[in-house]
This record gives structure tokens, sequence and C-alpha cells, in this order.
């Protein structure tokens, strides 16, 4: 198979309380997910009708084969998910205290995880630089052999422009508690963003990799460094995309917020589909946005990614550009 998306890196049992708003010790219930960044890019992908895989590792155990079946019902190949003998399959807590308050505990992943004992000799090269995309996270570079696997896969994709239709996207996923400074970081970072065609990453994210500054300074540098689409999240005032050529705001599609945990990973899988789809940045953008709205407004994150249909349904309702229609033009003079 030749897979539109291929990603690599964390997956997890999540396990999520049923009693909203409460702290961890006060929860009665809890339900268990599919979890993991990449892994929910991968599902989110399949939701669009994407052909998606994961390279990742789990433990041998009930846990591991849990996320073999979850990633088998979405649709997700897991011909390259493997256990590692000794570990166990990571789990992550979470409470969840909208609208803002949503605090993850990782559980299994010190010293290490099965995902990041992921080795570069593993590696399926031929599927990895077929890929239509192949995504990553920073999170993939904190730790060897998953380190070695990550730029060892990154130096064997094409580089290829845009117009091409082929894309390798780094999420800028960074979390400090698998770090030992910032500075590191950044410093690995900086190893694969010149085989990088997409960065995506929040304020915080983008500041690790390239530094503190505006939006538009941190996009630049991202630029420089040899990537062709800086995004940038904007919180509250949407997202920014910015190329070579041109320059993207999306505002915010709101909701009422239940749970913000799978926003971002319901936003890259509908990313890559409308990258894959060849629609102009804008129309990428604001289907990305509405798809990561919808995550948000529910509790789960995998189970939660939208289908096609109800993306295009809520970019109507609020009177956005559905991709693949004609946009209604504004009256002379008026914002578009």
């Amino acid at each position: 198979m030749t897979h539109e998306l291929l990603t690599i890196g964390r997956i997890s049992v999540d396990i999520y309380p049923n009693d909203i708003g409460v702290g961890l010790e006060d929860v009665t219930s809890f339900g268990k997910y599919l979890g993991g960044s990449p892994s929910n890019v991968a599902v989110a992908a399949a939701r669009h009708g994407r052909r998606a895989g994961i390279i990742t590792r789990t433990g041998q155990d009930p846990f591991g084969t849990f996320l073999h079946r979850e990633l088998e019902k979405f649709g997700v190949d897991d011909s390259f998910v493997t256990p590692v003998q000794g570990l166990q399959t990571a789990v992550t807590f979470c409470a969840i205290e909208p609208p803002e308050d949503f605090p993850l505990y990782f559980y299994g992943r010190f010293p290490t995880a099965p995902d990041l004992q992921i080795k570069a000799e593993d590696l399926d090269l031929e599927a990895i630089r077929n890929a239509g995309i192949f995504w990553s996270t920073v999170t993939g570079l904190c730790q060897e052999p998953s380190r070695e696997a990550h730029i060892k896969a990154h130096e064997a994709r094409p580089r290829t422009g845009l117009a091409e239709g082929q894309f390798t996207i780094l999420d800028l996923d960074y979390r400090p508690m698998f770090w030992a400074s910032e500075e590191e970081a950044r410093s690995e970072v900086a190893k694969v963003l010149p085989h990088v065609t997409v960065a995506i990453g929040n304020d915080k994210e983008c500041a690790v990799a390239v530094g503190e500054g505006t939006p538009d300074e941190q996009a630049d540098r991202l630029l420089a460094a040899g990537v062709e689409i800086a995004v940038v999240k904007l919180g509250p005032e949407g997202v920014m995309a910015k190329s070579r050529t041109e320059r993207v705001v999306s505002a915010p599609v709101p909701v009422e917020t239940v749970n913000g945990l799978g926003a971002g990973d319901s936003f890259g899988g509908a990313f890559c589909h409308g990258l894959l789809s060849g629609w102009p940045l804008s129309q990428v953008l604001d289907y990305a946005n509405a798809a990561g709205a919808i995550v948000a407004s529910r509790v789960s994150c995998a189970d939660a990614m939208p289908t096609p249909e109800e993306v295009t349904s809520l970019l109507a309702e609020r009177g956005r550009t559905v991709p693949g229609t004609v946009p209604q033009l504004a009256t002379e003079g008026a914002a578009l």
C-alpha cells in the first residue's frame, strides 16, 4: 500500500474522565480511547477518506492489543506497529475542566516508552519515501533510538516543491517533561527543518523551535530554515500560514469547548486532507480550523474526529467557503 499519510511517533491509551469539571482526585469513572498525537492525526485523516498508516511501538500487553484494534476500527494501517519486549504500553490520564484546563498526566513514558524505541534499522524507508505526506512530531526527537530513526526517515524523504503534491510535515509539539531543556529541543529541531515542507505550532512551540518573536517573525525564521509553509496557531485569533508567496489568516470557528486536547490533531488530519486535495491555502486553513473546532466541542479525541460532511456543514453554517464550491463574493469594498 502507498499511504497518502504516514505518521510516526507517540501512541498511548488515553484515559478520559466521564465526570466533567472536576479534578482527577474526584473522578469516579473513566473511558479509554486511542491516543497520542501522531496516532490521532492518522485517525483524523482516515476519517476524511485518506489511506493513513502509523509507525509506532506498544507494549506486548492487553493495552497494546486494544490500540491495534482501535487503529483497525478507524481504518488506519497498523502494519508498522510492533511490540517492545519489557516495556508497557503508555497510558495518559487527563482531567476535563473546560473551557481551558485540560492537564495531562503521562504514565509508562519514563525513563522511556515503547514509541521512543523505534529504531532506524527497522524503518521501511520505501514506504516513508513514497507516502504523500510524512508526519512527525518534535517529541519523537527527544530520545534515542527514536531520534536517529526520525532523522533517517526525514533524510529518506524526497525534497519536493509544493506544486509536486508530496509533503513532509513537522508538528512542533513541544512537551517540556520529555526534554532536558528548550535549547536541546531547538538544537534537534534544527537538524530536521531543512527536510520539512510544512511546520505547524503554536506561539510557545514556535519559540522553542526558532526563538521568541511575533508570529510573522517566527514564520519567517521557519521559512529561512527551509520550510515551505509555516503554520502558526494564534489561539483565540485563529491561525496564520505563510509561504514565500502568500500570507493567510483564518479566523477561529467559535464553539463551546468541552475538551481542547484533540483539536490540534483534528486540525492536523484535516490540514493533510486539504493539502492532498490541492485546495488553496486559505481553504485548507478554514477546513482544518473547523475540524479542530468540532473535536474541541466533544469529549474524546480519536473517537471524536469529524467526517468531511460534518466539517463542510459547520463551514456552511458559519458562512465560510466550503472547499470545492465557488465562494460568494462580498460587495465591493467589503472585507472578505
